[in-house]
């Protein structure tokens, strides 16, 4: 079986071209074998039942026995071959006439009456010392002129028979052995040529690096056999470059996003140790440097979630939750800070929700804070929760500035910001609308988010019903 591993694809093929090649005419000649064999044994069949039947009717134009112990050279020339055997001899006794250059011994054999036909039935078959085949026939024959009884028995020795099939037999097995020689080597070179589009393909994937991803395969180039091969590789090629270039992104996004808190943090304390400070001012710096400690903090706590959600890590434990009460709880919360710029929330909520109580509210929040953060000042950022078909729908709806559509293909991706400005009551590290996407993955819904050209933002969450919901709902509203 290793051996078998270790070959290459066109040995495999090719050695199994010349067993199918091996086995188809070894079969064919072992069939015409076979009936060359049967054909050549039948031929000889009738032949002696011919001879035979031949000297009956020598035997009843004679006047007596006479005239043939007379003359036996004469039945010597009517044999098939030098080896047949022929004998005439009165029932019972030994024979007059004896024709058997090989000294066989007849098997037991009951002559066949003098009304009777001679058949294939009536042949006995037996061997010869050496193991050539005899075929034996015994008979009985009237003589014409006396009215006496002879018994004939006659033999073909099957010497030129066996001469001719272990001749055919050797050109059989020749036949063979040049057939599968050159299936092997017509094989080979015909499925080297076949495989030339896979060795391309391969030629081309080996070209394929971190520095040079955006090679293709050709699939107009490939046999149809191979196009679906190329398609699949070509697909796979391109998550692979979309999440390489996320990665780098990524990347380029995290370590810029740690270079301010890191620099600040050096900067801040270069400066301290620039001369002695009394203990109020070494607090400050503390404090300072404890709030970009606590931003870095954040983003790797965001960081790490993310990549959890990513690798399915995240293990859901599903509550209900009351829809109403958990928007105007999340409303309550923020509402010191919208009304800082003159916002107001405004919830309209009814039903049941199955999700993990945390995420949930997490998810929500980081909407609800990107709404207040680029609302119009004045403005009703709206939050609302309502049943539909296949599940809940949340959404988060806020009047802003008018997004482009290159820009909302994006808002998700980790790292993105839309827009640069920064505001007084939050910071953004370019990760809450990612970890939005992120949560909702991980119960299995998605998000979405549309803009109006009036410049209305609505974000929306959507979350599949459990089955046994549906059930339960299905029950209630039968």
């Amino acid at each position: 079986m290793k051996l078998w591993r270790s070959l290459s694809l066109t040995a495999r093929v090719t050695f199994l071209f010349a067993l199918i090649a091996c086995a188809v005419v070894t079969s064919l000649g072992m069939y015409l074998y076979s009936s060359t064999r049967q054909a050549l044994e039948a031929r000889a069949d009738y032949s002696l039942i011919g001879r035979v039947e031949h000297f009956r009717t020598l035997l009843h134009d004679l006047y007596n026995v006479k005239q043939m112990e007379d003359r036996p050279a004469l039945f010597e020339t009517m044999l098939g071959s030098e080896q047949d055997v022929l004998m005439f001899s009165y029932p019972g006794q030994a024979p007059f006439v004896r024709v058997n250059p090989d000294n066989m011994t007849p098997p037991p054999m009951t002559p066949v009456g003098l009304k009777q036909p001679l058949t294939l039935a009536t042949l006995q078959a037996g061997e010869r010392a050496d193991g050539v085949r005899v075929r034996w026939i015994s008979t009985e024959a009237e003589v014409g002129g006396d009215g006496s009884k002879v018994v004939i028995v006659g033999a073909h020795v099957m010497t030129q028979e066996s001469h001719i099939l272990a001749a055919y037999y050797w050109q059989v097995i020749a036949a063979a052995a040049v057939s599968v020689l050159l299936t092997a080597l017509l094989g080979f070179l015909v499925l080297k040529r076949g495989f030339r589009p896979l060795s391309a393909m391969a030629e081309r994937a080996a070209e394929v690096s971190p520095t040079n991803i955006a090679i293709r395969l050709r699939e107009e180039d490939a046999p149809q056999e191979l196009r679906l091969l190329a398609a699949s590789f070509n697909a796979m090629l391109d998550r692979l470059s979309d999440g390489y270039e996320h990665l780098s992104q990524f990347s380029a996004d995290l370590a810029h996003e740690i270079r301010t808190p890191i620099g600040a943090l050096m900067g801040q304390t270069q400066v301290t140790l620039n001369k002695v400070r009394n203990a109020g001012e070494y607090q400050q710096v503390l404090e300072s440097n404890l709030e970009e400690l606590q931003r870095l903090s954040r983003i790797v706590e965001n960081i790490l979630f993310l990549a959890h959600a990513d690798h399915a890590g995240l293990s859901v434990e599903k509550t209900s939750l009351a829809l109403a009460d958990e928007l105007h709880k999340i409303a309550e919360y923020f509402e010191g800070v919208a009304e800082e710029r003159g916002i107001r929330l405004v919830v309209e909520a009814s039903g049941e929700l199955e999700a993990s109580p945390v995420m949930w509210r997490r998810a929500v929040s980081n909407l609800v804070v990107n709404a207040v953060r680029y609302a119009l000042p004045g403005s009703t950022v709206l939050l609302s929760g309502k049943p539909q078909a296949q599940g809940i729908c949340i959404e988060v709806e806020n009047q802003g500035d008018t997004i482009p559509q290159e820009q909302l293909d994006r808002l998700f991706d980790r790292f993105y910001r839309g827009d640069k400005s920064r505001s007084e009551f939050t910071e953004s590290n370019g990760l809450g609308l990612a970890i939005v996407r992120a949560i909702m993955l991980v119960h299995g819904g998605s998000a979405e988010v549309a803009c109006s050209a009036e410049g209305v933002i609505r974000f929306s969450l959507y979350f599949p019903q459990q089955q046994d919901r549906v059930q339960e709902l299905k029950v209630r509203t039968g």
